[in-house]
């Protein structure tokens, strides 16, 4: 048996295993997977051969977790909320429309533009492109190997930052306007220098100096979100090695290095079933335990969805609809604990018990999750 068909018989079992595909759409998924060139398998050294593994099980991983069987609107609007929920994308964006001659534009638009330009022109997403519609003739499964596709791309990691930000960058040099090439005719042409003086001072502005000062506070920020992500990891991983198991704390450290289950059931000598099982109790700890009631300020700043800085990460236009959600109650809640007060204050102002408190902030908590990965 070639390398090319063990592969791809150990994806038609996982698929079988964890999809509700029929066997046509299995078999398209495996050929998206694996890309034209099969025959390239037979060629690689096994380190290699480790990593093409990796990095299907990791595409196939963005498909199953947010496009795959999802409605073709709302799978769209869960791409655009995962690339502007990046830090880096974010700051960059609002730097440039709070500069702009158009302050009403959203991240969320400019993000749509600059995917609506890659799609066009790109070369490797042309490509992808063609070889999905050559995949399958399912436009659903077309439409969801396509988003999962533009993803993984924009996610591409290039000296330390997403590919999507040398994007933007160059969507912002073709979108803008300037140089001697495009000096408008029949019009008076004003030459401005790299500095400007305000009506109001004499001390002269110079444009440079902002340009160079916004790009070492994006260096900061960032720098900043990794110490802030290390800490994180690090304070987790204790979490985990003293209030569920050692074999979390191991599972979570060869998670982030990328590896796939079916390695880190290897490396931990567990059987797939287990790790499946480790991987569901970590996750619910991290979310309903470890973000919600240990280290919730360290968690909801580190994702950008800190209570009193962010909102709890929701966007303008998702806010009226989640706050409409709440009970009045919950609504009390919500203030007075972006106010500052303790869960404790607020249950005797409301003359309530500390549980139920507690209870109608993880109904909030759970609530703003969700709304933020409509």
């Amino acid at each position: 048996m070639s390398t090319a068909e063990e592969i791809r018989q150990g994806w038609r079992a996982k698929l079988q295993a964890e999809t509700q595909l029929s066997s046509l759409d299995q078999e398209s998924v495996m050929d998206w997977l694996m890309g034209e060139a099969t025959e390239r398998f037979a060629e690689l050294l096994p380190a290699q051969l480790a990593i093409a593994r990796q990095a299907m099980d990791y595409r196939f991983r963005i498909l199953q977790q947010r496009y795959l069987g999802i409605h073709p609107d709302r799978a769209y609007a869960q791409l655009i909320q995962r690339l502007s929920s990046l830090f880096l994308i974010r700051s960059r964006i609002r730097t440039w429309v709070a500069l702009s001659r158009d302050r009403r534009r959203s991240v969320m638009d400019v993000l749509q533009e600059v995917i609506q330009e890659m799609i066009q022109s790109d070369s490797y997403i042309r490509q992808q492109i063609g070889w999905i519609g050559r995949c399958t003739p399912n436009p659903r499964l077309r439409n969801a190997l396509m988003l999962a596709s533009l993803e993984e791309y924009c996610l591409r990691p290039i000296r330390n930052q997403p590919l999507l930000v040398y994007r933007f960058v160059n969507y912002l040099r073709r979108s803008q306007r300037g140089g001697m090439t495009q000096v408008p005719t029949g019009e008076l042409i004003r030459l401005v220098s790299d500095e400007i003086t305000p009506d109001e001072s004499d001390n002269p502005v110079s444009l440079l100096d902002a340009q160079a000062m916004a790009q070492y506070q994006d260096e900061q920020a960032w720098q900043e979100q990794q110490a802030m992500r290390n800490q994180v990891m690090q304070e987790f991983s204790v979490y985990l090695e003293q209030e569920l198991e050692p074999a979390a704390a191991a599972w979570l450290a060869l998670h982030v290095q990328g590896q796939s289950q079916e390695a880190i059931a290897q490396a931990l000598d567990l059987s797939i079933t287990q790790v499946y099982r480790l991987r569901e109790k970590i996750s619910y700890h991290a979310i309903r335990v470890f973000g919600f009631k240990h280290e919730p300020q360290l968690v909801g700043e580190w994702l950008g969805i800190s209570l009193a800085k962010n909102n709890l990460g929701l966007t303008a236009e998702q806010w009226p609809a989640f706050w409409q959600s709440l009970t009045p109650t919950q609504q009390q809640i919500f203030d007075q604990l972006k106010a500052g007060q303790s869960l404790e204050a607020i249950a005797k102002q409301l003359n309530l018990k500390s549980n139920q408190v507690t209870g109608e902030w993880s109904k909030i908590y759970l609530a703003a999750q969700k709304f933020r990965n409509l």
